[in-house]
């Protein structure tokens, strides 16, 4: 029999350490002396202590541990999809890792910009519900994401041409839409795809496809780097209604979220104190 501090020069494992797999059940000693606690290991538990400190090491949990060491043929499955689970982390990591560089080197700050008027595609997209815990961006990103391949996929098969970046905008430009903004159904979005298209590609175009005339505008925007957030979007939505304007303000009615590759890019349109309604 060995002493535990034998056992961990051994296995190279701290005796703390060991104790801790006793208590999850990982390693049990061969024996537990009744009277001091001491802990006693055989020789042949060697070899289970280097198994587990293998697993171990590639950051697997006790559990998924536990059940390599009860099913040793199921092991290597066990291990890939860990391998997966790593891999997916590892990629959202260097995401966020790229984002935040991307944040300090080019801190996000307000600009005024023109649009010029053109022709889009609108496609009405449903939205998830607000809950208490917060609104699912990556849900509506999703979902937006799919509309515009969509879209996109409709007008090229009938001849129009993509020209610019896509974005979406809430959906509240009829009474009907006003009043399905907020439902147990979750508020909708409206995704819009501008495009140079003629007539007969326009008329051609599915009924769930409404074809719009965007009107030109000043507008101020700000892009944050990375997936949306909440608190993102209140950032933008902060900075944007700081910004100084002469005998202007910014419609919030008419806001804008451009989808880029990169990020999310927030506009909101000026209007003159003097100015009337317009569309979005």
């Amino acid at each position: 029999m060995l002493s535990i501090s034998d056992f961990s020069e051994m296995c190279d494992l701290p005796p703390q350490t060991l104790r801790y797999y006793h208590s999850e059940g990982l390693l049990v000693p061969a024996g537990v002396d009744e009277r001091t606690g001491y802990r006693s290991y055989t020789f042949e538990q060697v070899e289970q202590a280097m198994l587990i400190a293998v697993l171990r090491g590639t950051g697997m949990s006790v559990k998924r541990v536990r059940s390599a060491l009860d099913e040793p043929e199921a092991a290597p499955a066990l291990l890939q999809q860990h391998t997966a689970e790593l891999q997916r982390e590892r990629r959202t990591q260097d995401e966020a890792i790229s984002n935040a560089r991307a944040f300090f080197t080019s801190a996000p700050e307000v600009r005024l910009q023109h649009v010029a008027e053109g022709t889009v595609v609108s496609k009405v997209v449903p939205g998830p519900p607000i809950r208490a815990r917060g609104y699912d961006w990556e849900a509506v990103d999703a979902a937006s994401t799919a509309a515009v391949q969509d879209l996109v996929r409709v007008v090229e098969s009938r001849g129009g041409v993509v020209s610019g970046p896509p974005w979406r905008t809430l959906a509240a430009e009829t009474s009907q839409q006003h009043s399905q903004v907020i439902t147990h159904e979750g508020p909708h979005w409206l995704v819009k795809v501008p495009i140079t298209a003629d007539d007969e590609v326009l008329t051609n175009l599915p009924c769930d496809v409404e074809v719009q005339r965007f009107e030109a505008r000043d507008e101020l925007s700000i892009f944050i780097p990375g997936k949306n957030t909440t608190a993102k979007h209140a950032t933008a939505i902060s900075r944007l209604i700081m910004y100084p304007l002469d005998a202007a303000h910014i419609d919030m009615a008419r806001m804008r979220h451009v989808l880029h590759d990169a990020g999310v890019e927030t506009c909101a349109a000026i209007r003159k104190l003097d100015e009337g309604n317009g569309d979005g």
